[in-house]
Protein backbone atom coordinates (compact mmCIF):
# COMPACT_ATOMS: atom_id res chain seq x y z
CA UNK A 1 0.00 0.00 0.00
CA UNK A 2 1.44 3.65 -0.89
CA UNK A 3 2.13 5.88 2.12
CA UNK A 4 0.32 8.13 0.17
CA UNK A 5 -2.76 6.35 0.37
CA UNK A 6 -5.51 7.08 2.70
CA UNK A 7 -6.43 3.28 2.84
CA UNK A 8 -8.16 2.09 6.00
CA UNK A 9 -8.74 5.98 7.61
CA UNK A 10 -12.23 7.57 8.44
CA UNK A 11 -11.74 10.97 7.62
CA UNK A 12 -14.05 13.59 9.02
CA UNK A 13 -14.32 16.65 7.03
CA UNK A 14 -16.85 20.12 8.01
CA UNK A 15 -18.17 22.32 4.82
CA UNK A 16 -18.50 19.10 2.48
CA UNK A 17 -21.30 20.64 0.94
CA UNK A 18 -19.18 22.99 -1.60
CA UNK A 19 -16.19 24.09 -2.40
CA UNK A 20 -12.57 22.92 -0.81
CA UNK A 21 -14.90 21.17 1.68
CA UNK A 22 -16.64 18.81 -1.38
CA UNK A 23 -13.58 18.21 -3.18
CA UNK A 24 -11.78 17.63 -0.07
CA UNK A 25 -14.46 14.76 0.31
CA UNK A 26 -14.27 13.51 -3.35
CA UNK A 27 -10.65 13.25 -3.53
CA UNK A 28 -9.91 11.49 -0.24
CA UNK A 29 -12.41 8.88 -1.41
CA UNK A 30 -10.70 8.72 -4.82
CA UNK A 31 -7.16 7.61 -2.49
CA UNK A 32 -8.79 4.97 -0.85
CA UNK A 33 -10.62 6.39 2.25
CA UNK A 34 -12.50 3.89 4.06
CA UNK A 35 -15.13 5.90 5.56
CA UNK A 36 -15.88 9.34 5.62
CA UNK A 37 -18.08 11.61 7.94
CA UNK A 38 -19.52 14.80 6.48
CA UNK A 39 -20.62 17.77 7.96
CA UNK A 40 -22.59 20.43 6.43
CA UNK A 41 -25.58 22.96 6.87
CA UNK A 42 -27.30 22.13 3.39
CA UNK A 43 -28.66 18.74 2.91
CA UNK A 44 -29.41 19.13 -0.96
CA UNK A 45 -25.88 20.52 -1.73
CA UNK A 46 -24.23 17.51 0.81
CA UNK A 47 -26.16 14.84 -0.96
CA UNK A 48 -24.86 16.21 -4.42
CA UNK A 49 -21.05 15.72 -2.91
CA UNK A 50 -22.49 12.00 -1.70
CA UNK A 51 -22.97 11.25 -5.56
CA UNK A 52 -19.24 12.33 -6.51
CA UNK A 53 -17.93 9.92 -3.95
CA UNK A 54 -15.75 6.69 -5.51
CA UNK A 55 -18.08 3.67 -5.84
CA UNK A 56 -17.96 1.60 -2.54
CA UNK A 57 -17.28 4.71 -0.25
CA UNK A 58 -19.18 4.55 2.95
CA UNK A 59 -20.35 8.16 4.05
CA UNK A 60 -22.31 9.60 7.01
CA UNK A 61 -23.34 12.94 6.88
CA UNK A 62 -24.57 15.32 9.93
CA UNK A 63 -26.64 18.02 8.80
CA UNK A 64 -26.13 20.75 11.46
CA UNK A 65 -25.33 24.06 11.72
CA UNK A 66 -22.00 23.55 13.52
CA UNK A 67 -21.38 27.50 15.27
CA UNK A 68 -24.50 26.90 17.26
CA UNK A 69 -24.83 23.06 17.93
CA UNK A 70 -24.87 21.72 21.21
CA UNK A 71 -25.18 18.19 20.61
CA UNK A 72 -21.86 18.24 18.08
CA UNK A 73 -19.98 15.50 20.37
CA UNK A 74 -23.51 13.57 20.30
CA UNK A 75 -24.14 13.45 16.45
CA UNK A 76 -20.09 12.84 16.11
CA UNK A 77 -20.23 9.94 18.84
CA UNK A 78 -23.30 8.03 16.85
CA UNK A 79 -21.64 8.52 13.29
CA UNK A 80 -18.18 6.43 15.05
CA UNK A 81 -20.12 3.95 16.42
CA UNK A 82 -21.21 3.28 12.61
CA UNK A 83 -18.12 3.54 10.91
CA UNK A 84 -15.27 3.20 13.65
CA UNK A 85 -13.09 5.88 14.82
CA UNK A 86 -11.64 9.03 13.35
CA UNK A 87 -8.06 9.00 11.35
CA UNK A 88 -8.33 12.20 10.14
CA UNK A 89 -10.22 15.71 10.38
CA UNK A 90 -10.27 18.18 7.34
CA UNK A 91 -12.15 21.89 9.15
CA UNK A 92 -12.82 23.34 5.96
CA UNK A 93 -16.39 25.24 6.96
CA UNK A 94 -15.72 28.75 6.93
CA UNK A 95 -16.95 32.20 5.70
CA UNK A 96 -15.51 35.34 3.65
CA UNK A 97 -16.20 38.92 4.09
CA UNK A 98 -14.77 41.74 1.89
CA UNK A 99 -16.02 44.63 3.40
CA UNK A 100 -14.19 48.37 4.10
CA UNK A 101 -12.93 48.75 7.98
CA UNK A 102 -15.95 51.46 8.20
CA UNK A 103 -18.22 48.17 7.80
CA UNK A 104 -16.52 45.98 10.29
CA UNK A 105 -19.09 45.64 13.28
CA UNK A 106 -18.04 43.65 16.65
CA UNK A 107 -20.95 41.11 15.17
CA UNK A 108 -18.92 40.34 12.22
CA UNK A 109 -15.49 39.49 13.75
CA UNK A 110 -17.54 37.09 15.89
CA UNK A 111 -19.41 35.84 12.94
CA UNK A 112 -16.29 34.94 11.05
CA UNK A 113 -14.36 33.75 14.21
CA UNK A 114 -17.19 31.48 14.77
CA UNK A 115 -17.01 29.32 11.75
CA UNK A 116 -13.60 29.70 10.88
CA UNK A 117 -11.70 29.53 14.00
CA UNK A 118 -13.75 28.38 16.91
CA UNK A 119 -16.07 25.74 15.46
CA UNK A 120 -13.02 23.81 14.02
CA UNK A 121 -10.92 23.58 17.07
CA UNK A 122 -14.04 22.81 19.28
CA UNK A 123 -14.29 19.21 16.96
CA UNK A 124 -10.50 19.26 17.81
CA UNK A 125 -10.72 19.17 21.15
CA UNK A 126 -13.73 16.16 20.38
CA UNK A 127 -11.60 14.25 18.28
CA UNK A 128 -8.54 14.26 20.65
CA UNK A 129 -10.50 11.92 22.85
CA UNK A 130 -9.66 8.70 22.81
CA UNK A 131 -13.11 7.33 22.22
CA UNK A 132 -13.26 8.80 18.93
CA UNK A 133 -9.52 8.69 17.16
CA UNK A 134 -7.57 6.00 16.17
CA UNK A 135 -3.70 5.61 17.76
CA UNK A 136 -2.50 8.10 15.60
CA UNK A 137 -4.45 10.89 13.72
CA UNK A 138 -4.12 14.16 11.96
CA UNK A 139 -6.01 17.24 12.20
CA UNK A 140 -6.18 19.59 8.73
CA UNK A 141 -7.37 23.32 9.14
CA UNK A 142 -7.94 25.28 6.09
CA UNK A 143 -6.27 28.68 6.52
CA UNK A 144 -5.90 31.25 3.78
CA UNK A 145 -2.98 33.44 2.29
CA UNK A 146 -5.27 36.35 3.83
CA UNK A 147 -3.69 35.28 7.39
CA UNK A 148 -0.36 35.91 5.89
CA UNK A 149 -0.47 38.73 3.65
CA UNK A 150 -2.59 42.06 4.06
CA UNK A 151 -5.81 42.73 1.46
CA UNK A 152 -7.84 45.88 1.74
CA UNK A 153 -11.51 44.96 3.11
CA UNK A 154 -10.18 41.49 4.54
CA UNK A 155 -9.87 42.86 8.54
CA UNK A 156 -11.35 40.28 9.70
CA UNK A 157 -11.21 37.51 7.70
CA UNK A 158 -7.32 37.80 7.51
CA UNK A 159 -7.41 38.26 11.53
CA UNK A 160 -9.64 34.78 11.52
CA UNK A 161 -7.28 33.24 9.31
CA UNK A 162 -4.09 34.14 11.19
CA UNK A 163 -5.77 32.52 14.12
CA UNK A 164 -6.28 29.13 12.62
CA UNK A 165 -2.18 29.28 11.62
CA UNK A 166 -1.24 30.22 15.31
CA UNK A 167 -4.22 28.07 16.72
CA UNK A 168 -2.97 25.00 14.70
CA UNK A 169 0.87 25.26 16.00
CA UNK A 170 -0.49 25.20 19.76
CA UNK A 171 -2.40 22.40 18.81
CA UNK A 172 -0.03 20.18 17.55
CA UNK A 173 2.21 20.79 20.73
CA UNK A 174 -0.20 19.78 22.54
CA UNK A 175 -2.01 17.40 20.93
CA UNK A 176 1.38 15.50 19.53
CA UNK A 177 1.53 13.66 23.04
CA UNK A 178 -1.74 11.88 21.88
CA UNK A 179 -0.18 11.04 18.60
CA UNK A 180 -2.21 13.46 16.61
CA UNK A 181 -0.50 15.51 13.70
CA UNK A 182 -2.01 19.30 13.19
CA UNK A 183 -1.38 21.48 10.26
CA UNK A 184 -3.04 24.07 8.02
CA UNK A 185 -3.15 24.46 4.81
CA UNK A 186 -3.28 28.14 3.34
CA UNK A 187 -4.37 28.55 -0.21
CA UNK A 188 -4.80 31.86 -2.22
CA UNK A 189 -7.98 32.60 -4.34
CA UNK A 190 -9.13 29.05 -5.35
CA UNK A 191 -12.22 28.87 -8.38
CA UNK A 192 -15.25 28.39 -5.39
CA UNK A 193 -18.64 30.08 -5.30
CA UNK A 194 -17.06 31.94 -2.02
CA UNK A 195 -14.69 33.31 -4.89
CA UNK A 196 -17.70 34.21 -7.13
CA UNK A 197 -19.45 36.17 -4.38
CA UNK A 198 -16.23 38.32 -3.37
CA UNK A 199 -15.75 38.78 -7.24
CA UNK A 200 -19.56 39.63 -7.55
CA UNK A 201 -19.06 41.97 -4.47
CA UNK A 202 -15.57 44.08 -5.09
CA UNK A 203 -16.10 44.21 -8.89
CA UNK A 204 -14.60 43.53 -11.96
CA UNK A 205 -11.62 46.21 -11.92
CA UNK A 206 -10.31 45.21 -8.99
CA UNK A 207 -11.49 41.35 -9.38
CA UNK A 208 -8.81 41.49 -12.48
CA UNK A 209 -6.24 43.04 -9.74
CA UNK A 210 -6.32 40.06 -7.73
CA UNK A 211 -5.94 37.95 -10.99
CA UNK A 212 -2.68 39.26 -11.94
CA UNK A 213 -1.20 38.28 -8.11
CA UNK A 214 -1.32 34.98 -8.92
CA UNK A 215 0.96 33.99 -11.56
CA UNK A 216 0.03 30.75 -11.88
CA UNK A 217 -3.67 31.63 -12.14
CA UNK A 218 -6.55 30.94 -10.04
CA UNK A 219 -6.74 27.40 -7.86
CA UNK A 220 -9.01 24.72 -8.31
CA UNK A 221 -10.55 23.15 -5.44
CA UNK A 222 -9.03 19.70 -5.93
CA UNK A 223 -5.42 21.94 -5.57
CA UNK A 224 -5.79 22.09 -1.82
CA UNK A 225 -7.52 19.09 -1.67
CA UNK A 226 -4.26 17.01 -2.60
CA UNK A 227 -2.38 18.93 -0.06
CA UNK A 228 -5.02 17.55 2.80
CA UNK A 229 -4.71 14.49 1.24
CA UNK A 230 -0.96 14.40 1.41
CA UNK A 231 -0.98 15.75 5.26
CA UNK A 232 -3.85 12.89 6.35
CA UNK A 233 -1.68 10.11 4.83
CA UNK A 234 1.12 8.35 6.09
CA UNK A 235 3.48 10.16 3.63
CA UNK A 236 3.18 13.15 6.14
CA UNK A 237 3.99 10.98 9.19
CA UNK A 238 6.71 13.67 10.55
CA UNK A 239 4.79 16.71 9.73
CA UNK A 240 3.57 19.12 12.11
CA UNK A 241 3.08 22.04 13.44
CA UNK A 242 3.34 23.38 9.43
CA UNK A 243 1.21 25.96 7.18
CA UNK A 244 1.83 24.57 4.10
CA UNK A 245 1.37 27.26 1.17
CA UNK A 246 -0.61 26.31 -2.06
CA UNK A 247 -1.16 30.24 -3.97
CA UNK A 248 -0.15 29.90 -7.29
CA UNK A 249 3.00 32.06 -6.43
CA UNK A 250 0.71 35.29 -4.57
CA UNK A 251 3.06 34.96 -1.57
CA UNK A 252 6.22 35.12 -3.75
CA UNK A 253 6.08 38.77 -4.89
Amino acid sequence: MSSFSLQDKTILITGASSGIGRSCSVECSNNGAAALILIARNEEELQKTLMMLAPGTRAETIIADITHCENLEELIAEKVDIVGKISGFIHCAGIEKTLPLKKHTPQLYNDIFAINVISGFEIAKILSLKKYKTEKSSFVFISSVAGMVGEIGKTAYSASKGAVVSGARSLAMELSRSNIRVNSVSPAMVNTPILEKMFDTIGEEASQEILKKHPLGIGEPEDVANACVFLLSDAAKWVTGSNLVIDGGYSAQ
